[in-house]
């Protein structure tokens, strides 16, 4: 090879290096269609682990139903057809006598109740930032099959009901105010959901879409047709709405009988995102599916909690109605006080709090709802440095009361002054006692020979001005009952530390 060709050879071989540095910058990475890419490439948006709260909204017919209705387990379209159990027999007799029989007033006729004749999103949003949401995550299709959007299939809150577009009305106002904008579907219970009703559907009908009758009650998990249904109608509300968080709060597509359109759709959202912010992911992906490693998507414990700190980021999902959707007799098994404290220990073992809200038909916040909202409002405006951009500490804290580590189940009990959770922010530690003190408070882990091998500097009770006493010893940290505390439920120190 001669000088000449030596050169072009290596030119060329610059050419190629330089032009595949530049097309590896321009070219984001791109998750693959299965799980071990989602467990490679998924990485948590730093907004949510700081934004710490949001606000999860079900709203829907079944919120315009009769609020004096016996109990119907959050699934009254379902119960109201009867059934095996008994909250179904029990249901199907009260609609019955309320509305009429099933068979000529079915579900597809509660529709017209449905309608959000006082719902303000902007006034919503307001209301829940100023109690301290940093998101909001409303339903947009239930188990019903009804979608609360402008959506193709023909029965949605646009062309029915409230004749709005209710999640472009949300989206507007979380944008507005400044909250992050999630979403929320239940689809893919749908086909075997309503399978007490098919026995009434006409073939021809409109209702016949409504009651999902041309896919198999059944095995409708093995059905193509209905799991690229079930993805086409997903992906509608990602294209339309672009959310920052997509909760699936259903089954999905299984990679076998459903053909993986489940991991394909999760992946294509996040590829999507990460096409549009240059590799960066910005967006969630909530599940509940517990037999996938977490750490492919962000996991939906619904009602239960965490007994340690957890690794990856989790949601703690709880409702405040006792109904999901709104009931008017429903009851809140969690007080008050304990929904706070169980948000706290949320949050000190990695956690993000999401607190459901079930708005009445007409889209307005029940008064018992509106006390817990408020409740941890006021816990925010006064502790909030020690909860937003937080971190776990070491250990999450130590206490008496024992908090399951599993979805449902979560905890009812009572707190004491001797329930302590931490958290760690820009080199402070933060320590929350959980139930309002009553005497001089003492927290074991901090004493001279344990797991804190830093000096305290000082201790601060936040939201007041008041100098605080304390001691610390090889026992704990005692710290002398302050003689006013600005938090009527959990209050929060910081500690500063030596370097």
């Amino acid at each position: 090879m001669n000088l000449m060709q030596l050169t072009k050879v290596s030119l060329l071989l610059f050419t190629c290096f330089v032009f595949g540095q530049t097309e590896n910058k321009m070219s984001p990475k791109q998750i693959d269609p299965n799980w071990e890419s989602m467990i490679e490439n998924y990485e948590v948006p730093e907004w949510l682990v700081d934004g710490k709260l949001g606000v999860w909204f079900h709203w829907g017919i079944p919120s315009a139903v009769d609020d004096d209705r016996p109990n119907d387990g959050s699934w009254y379209g379902r119960n109201m057809y009867g059934g095996g159990k008994e909250q179904a027999k029990v249901l199907s007799a009260w609609h019955t006598e309320r509305y009429g029989a099933p068979s000529e007033f079915g579900y597809e006729k509660l529709v017209p109740l449905f309608k959000g004749e006082n719902w303000d999103p902007d006034a919503l949003v307001a209301f829940v930032k100023e109690n301290g949401a940093r998101f909001i995550m409303p339903v947009a299709t239930h188990h019903d099959n009804f979608d609360l959007y402008d959506s193709s299939h023909p029965w949605n809150s646009v062309d029915m009901g409230p004749h709005r577009d209710v999640l472009g009305e949300w989206k507007t106002a979380a944008t507005k105010h400044g909250l992050k904008f999630g979403v929320s579907t239940h689809l893919y219970w749908s086909p075997g959901w309503w399978r007490t009703a098919r026995k009434y559907q006409k073939k021809g009908t409109l209702a016949w879409k409504l009651f999902n009758m041309d896919y198999d009650a059944k095995n409708y998990a093995s059905q193509d047709s209905w799991n690229e249904h079930w993805y086409e109608r997903c992906w509608e509300i990602i294209e339309k709405y672009d959310p920052d968080m997509f909760n699936n709060d259903a089954p999905f597509p299984k990679v076998g009988p459903g053909k993986g359109l489940g991991v394909k759709l999760f992946s294509d959202y996040i590829n999507r995102d990460l096409k549009e912010n240059k590799g960066k992911q910005t967006v969630v992906l909530s599940l509940k599916d517990k037999t996938v490693n977490k750490e492919a998507f962000t996991y939906n414990l619904e009602r239960g909690g965490a007994g340690e700190i957890k690794t990856e980021p989790w949601l703690w999902a709880t409702d405040l109605s006792g109904n999901w959707f709104y009931r008017k007799n429903a009851v809140n098994k969690m007080s008050v006080p304990v929904m706070v404290a169980n948000a706290v220990d949320a949050i000190s073992k990695n956690g993000i709090v999401m607190l459901n809200v079930a708005l009445k038909g007409d889209g307005t916040i029940p008064e018992k709802q509106l006390g817990y909202l408020t409740a941890f409002g006021d816990f925010l405006k006064i502790n909030g440095e020690g909860v937003y951009g937080s971190r776990p500490w070491k250990i999450f804290g130590e206490g008496t009361v024992v908090v399951k580590d599993k979805r449902q189940g979560e905890n009812h009990q009572e707190y004491s002054q001797e329930d302590i959770r931490f958290t760690t922010k820009d080199g402070n530690l933060y320590v929350f006692v959980l139930s309002k003190p009553t005497q001089n408070i003492v927290i074991k882990t901090l004493g001279t020979v344990g797991v804190l091998n830093k000096e305290i500097k000082c201790v601060e009770l936040l939201g007041s001005k008041e100098k605080i006493e304390w001691n610390r010893s090889k026992d704990g940290l005692t710290i002398t009952l302050p003689k006013e505390l600005p938090g009527n439920i959990v209050n929060g120190f910081r500690i500063k530390l030596s370097k």
